[in-house]
């Protein structure tokens, strides 16, 4: 009894502390705001949740079964099906849902304050996005590890799963290429970041060789090797930049990078996984974990303010770092670390090939996900921890300042943020860049509010080591997600292909490893292409269609897992799927609506393709912007029309999910649930924990 009532009391003080740090988040105006009541409202919601809110959808909507064989254990292979311990899956399973979204959407989205982004991350997070992961892992875990656009096909119907099917694809070749994008941006003129990055494959391929053909077996022996590799390679990367015949070879303008990293797309799709895919994934968490977990000490030890507003005047639309309105376009910057569908392709795709036991899928499909929105709530502290002006200056994309930097702090300050020109050469100088003006994308100023944190606590003299770090560290959180997303995709297209001619379905056969990893690799790399060559950075153009089309596959998979909650006598729970879904349809609809119609050229893709056309044919364009221009009037009426494409598929599974679900509490035929049947476990407790 007495045990009871402090464990209640315990749940009662961590209900009360995060009812208090939200009530601060809130309502805090005028004055700065520390950033651990962040830490605090966001460690005591996503406690609550896991213990309550996700037990209860495990235990009553889902009714796990731990007792249950999964496909790991039925169908093991040793190579796709494979029962593996609880914390490696795990790790396996943030490393790979762990992209660039919870680092950059929320540093993109401080333009607004740190109010909206916030409080979405914590709300989306809860009831969306950990939501959308553990019933889209356990519903494929329960269906032989089958892929989302296999099961809407199963279980929805034809022309919704075909519509998801390809919707799916085409959504997966936008995200990598925003991907991709983010890592140029952040190592563009930057020798030092250029070289610790590329220094990581050849240490990835290293371990993979030293785990399968050196050593054997000796996993921890190959872990300390490359985290310890990994950490060199940021003090190489400082030297490289201070031997100027070197840091030449590693100095290059964003297209030389863009097509290095096309070619380290491909190498991923098409090498041996144990060679470079599987010791990259498995170095990176280490990497992933440690660094978060330095940063979150960091916050602790230093309790820094947030020097950004709570809601800044840009929320009308008028921001400089991406063009829109509050509503929706926060809901659709923030993506990964709210809620994000590119985890239903994982949590559908490697992951339930992996799980031995039901009662690991809450705390690998919630859990994981619960700690990267805790990430991106560390990444909103970094980049709020600055001050505007230099977040601005680093952001602002030189198209809406100005290329000088003078111009750049005249325009920054005339919006009510100061900043000098030799503040932000000086903060360049201690970061060991060159220059910070202009380094759009998210991850320069990300790194920089990050080596701030890491620099004050655990050595200021060496800021320029810190942040070259943390450029590293966003890297690899991105590339391991290029890589993987690059092979997924390949595997996607493989089985559209097998459809017409069976060999071209097998993974093991050669020549359609090649051309299908080809034709994924040139699919995103086009519109990474288009993204460099933008003057604007290409953030304007790409991350809102990158946040649009992300939302729309989680709200497939949503409509997935509504379908067949609905089928399965659920109609109670459909809720629980059903009120994200209709969030997520009702913002990714008027996103999508304002991108096509807005009469706004920082909004509207048909409006920025027409005004463009316009000055080029007045000659009101500078040599170097016309030169391009026919290729940006082209790139924004094709993202609009891939935006129109990406709703209609939308709809037609929402649409099929409807009639299915209408069919059913009608009583008439429907196609009958794919849920294989039950099998008892022969895995004992330890195998799996």
């Amino acid at each position: 009894m007495l045990k009871q009532w402090v464990g209640k009391g315990v749940w009662w003080a961590i209900a009360g502390l995060g009812t208090a740090a939200v009530a601060q988040i809130a309502l805090s105006r005028g004055e700065t705001l520390n950033a651990l009541w962040l830490i605090a409202a966001a460690a005591c919601i996503y406690m609550i949740a896991y213990r309550f809110y996700a037990a209860w959808i495990a235990a009553s909507v889902l009714a796990i079964d731990a007792t249950r064989a999964t496909p790991a254990e039925r169908l093991d292979n040793g190579r796709d099906f494979v029962p593996t311990h609880r914390w490696v899956v795990f790790g396996h399973h943030f490393a790979a849902i762990a992209g660039p979204g919870p680092l950059v959407g929320p540093t993109l989205a401080a333009q607004f304050g740190y109010l909206p982004g916030t409080l979405w991350l914590l709300i989306g997070a809860v009831l969306g996005g950990a939501v959308q992961d553990m019933v889209t892992l356990f519903l494929s875990t329960r269906r032989e590890g089958r892929s989302l656009g296999q099961m809407a096909r199963d279980e929805i119907g034809d022309i919704g799963g075909t519509a998801a099917l390809i919707g799916t694809f085409m959504i997966m070749i936008i995200l990598i290429a925003v991907l991709g994008l983010v890592v140029v941006n952040a190592m563009k003129h930057s020798p030092w970041g250029t070289a610790t990055v590329a220094a990581t494959i050849p240490i990835a391929m290293l371990i993979g060789i030293y785990m399968r053909f050196i050593r054997p077996g000796r996993v921890l022996e190959a872990s300390v090797l490359g985290v310890g590799l990994l950490l060199a390679s940021v003090v190489w990367g400082g030297w490289v930049d201070q031997q100027p015949a070197l840091a030449a070879w590693f100095d290059h303008e964003g297209l030389p990078l863009a097509f290095c990293i096309i070619a380290y797309g491909f190498a991923a799709a098409v090498f041996p996984v144990w060679l470079l895919l599987a010791p990259r994934d498995y170095l990176s968490t280490f990497m992933k974990l440690g660094t978060v977990l330095l940063l979150a000490i960091a916050i602790v030890w230093l309790r820094p303010e947030m020097h950004m507003p709570a809601i800044t005047p840009f929320i009308d639309g008028s921001g400089p770092i991406f063009g829109g309105k509050l509503f929706p376009f926060v809901f659709i910057t923030i993506a990964c670390g709210a809620i994000s569908g590119f985890h239903a392709l994982v949590a559908s795709g490697t992951t339930p090939k992996l799980i031995s036991s039901e009662g690991d899928i809450r705390m690998i499909g919630y859990g994981a996900m619960l700690l990267e929105s805790f990430v991106a709530v560390m990444a909103m502290i970094a980049a709020t921890v600055l001050e505007p002006g230099v977040y601005f200056a680093i952001n602002s994309p030189a198209g809406m300042v100005g290329k000088e930097a003078l111009d750049a702090v005249n325009t920054i300050s005339q919006w009510g943020y100061s900043v000098t020109v030799t503040q932000m050469q000086e903060l360049a100088n201690a970061m060991g860049e060159s220059s910070l003006f202009a380094r759009t994308g998210g991850a320069p100023s990300l790194a920089v509010g990050m080596a701030s944190l890491l620099g004050t606590v655990f050595g200021k003299h060496l800021l320029a080591l810190w942040y070259h770090f943390a450029i590293m560290f966003e890297a690899i959180f991105i590339l391991t997600t290029l890589d993987a997303g690059t092979r997924v995709g390949r595997f996607m297209l493989q089985d559209m292909l097998g459809n017409l001619h069976p060999q071209l379905g097998k993974t093991s056969y050669l020549p359609s490893v090649i051309l299908t990893s080809a034709l994924v690799v040139a699919g995103w790399g086009y519109f990474l292409y288009i993204g460099v060559i933008d003057p604007n950075g290409g953030v304007n153009i790409l991350w809102p269609l990158f946040g649009i089309a992300n939302q729309m596959l989680a709200a497939i998979a949503l409509s997935v897992a509504t379908g067949v909650l609905i089928k399965s006598g659920k109609l109670r729970f459909a809720w629980v799927t059903g009120l994200p879904l209709l969030w997520l349809l009702i913002i990714t609809s008027t996103a999508a609506f304002e991108k096509l119609t807005s009469s706004d050229v920082r909004v509207g893709f048909f409006a920025a393709a027409n005004d463009l056309a316009l000055k080029l044919s007045n000659g009101l364009l500078p040599p170097e912007k016309a030169a391009v221009a026919p290729q940006l009037i082209f790139n924004q009426q094709l993202d609009a029309w891939l935006t129109v494409f990406f709703v209609c598929m939308l709809w037609l599974v929402v649409a099929d999910m409807l009639r299915v679900s209408v069919r059913v509490l009608r009583g008439l035929p429907v196609k009958p649930l794919t849920e294989h049947p039950y099998v008892a476990t022969r895995l004992s407790s330890i195998t799996h924990r």
